[in-house]
């Protein structure tokens, strides 16, 4: 039986990750923090499948500990500080838990010397103000905020311990993956939760930033099957995982609205609060390496992923509000 440890066990990518692996066979063995409060949410209907390990990604010797006692074959590094506005307020802890924790895992893993496979979650945040659209696995970083620097930070510690240690090790660089376990401050989420809340007569307004801001969104249950298939390769490497096409938040709004049956003009007020420090350009991923090299692509299209996701929130707050 493989064994397989994931970071952030517990958040959207983690527990999607956990349901893939259990169903191939693994034994999941998933860090959480040592401190602080962890909610089991979205892994509650697997928990007994999982063996839960509390670890600190600050810290290096808990890290050596845990590959010493579990011997995994796999470590996905999915945890994270991942909403990116944050990051503005908290620069330093987001650099931390993004970029020097990379190299800690890494660091742990080389001084192992078990054979183990790395998995590490890049983001296309590290393109920023985009120096070509669609973006490759070859173009050139311009990370804009402090989540981008950190993320771009663990990437290049990746390469770099596969390049100078010759460790198994991958970074896929994800751009925007959603589904109903996003958390609320993800902007598909807060259209999709809003919707719901409006539907059901709960709120009469959802306040959104730019509009015309446009992202490369897909689910996050296809993009760990990506994640997976990276570590099955005969050698390792970085991959795009995206869907190749844009979208802009009106239209993620007038696709969830309309799948309610209500007009979002009616609903949707303009807060210039909601506008990023910099904008990044044109996010878009070509995904011509993966398709090649893995076989993969999304399943789930942009209009099903809304509809899906408007679905589970209308089931949430409705069985909610009928307690």
């Amino acid at each position: 039986m493989p064994i397989a440890l994931i970071t952030g066990v517990t958040g959207q990518d983690g527990s999607y990750l956990a349901e893939l692996l259990i169903d191939k066979g693994y034994h999941v063995v998933g860090m959480i923090r040592t401190t602080g409060e962890i909610n089991f949410d979205r892994i509650q209907h697997i928990q007994n499948k999982i063996e839960i390990v509390r670890g600190d990604l600050l810290d290096q010797m808990s890290l050596k500990n845990i590959l010493k006692e579990h011997k995994p074959n796999e470590v996905y590094n999915l945890a994270a500080q991942s909403f990116m506005p944050n990051s503005f307020d908290q620069p330093v802890s987001t650099g931390e838990a993004l970029g020097m924790a990379v190299t800690r895992i890494l660091e742990a893993i080389r001084n192992s010397k078990l054979p183990i496979r790395f998995y590490q979650a890049s983001s296309s945040e590290m393109f920023g103000k985009v120096t070509e659209s669609p973006q490759t696995e070859r173009t050139s970083f311009f990370p804009r905020s402090p989540y981008a620097i950190a993320k771009a930070y663990g990437h290049w510690s990746t390469v770099n311990y596969r390049e100078s240690y010759n460790i198994f090790a991958c970074s896929g660089i994800c751009y925007n993956h959603e589904s109903p376990r996003r958390r609320l401050e993800f902007v598909t989420r807060k259209v999709t939760h809003s919707v719901a809340k409006i539907k059901l007569g709960l709120t009469h307004e959802l306040r959104l930033g730019n509009l015309d801001a446009r992202r490369d969104w897909g689910f996050a249950g296809d993009y760990v099957q990506a994640m997976w298939r990276m570590l099955q390769q005969p050698t390792p490497d970085d991959y795009v995982i995206a869907t190749g096409e844009t979208h802009s938040i009106r239209e993620l709004c007038e696709v969830a609205f309309d799948y309610a049956n209500l007009d979002y003009n009616d609903y949707v007020v303009h807060d210039p609060m909601f506008f990023r420090p910099a904008e990044v350009g044109l996010v878009v991923g070509d995904i011509s390496k993966i398709k090649k090299d893995l076989g993969w692509s999304p399943k789930v299209r942009f209009k099903e992923l809304i509809h899906m996701m408007v679905d589970a929130d209308l089931k949430l707050l409705g069985d909610k509000h009928d307690r």
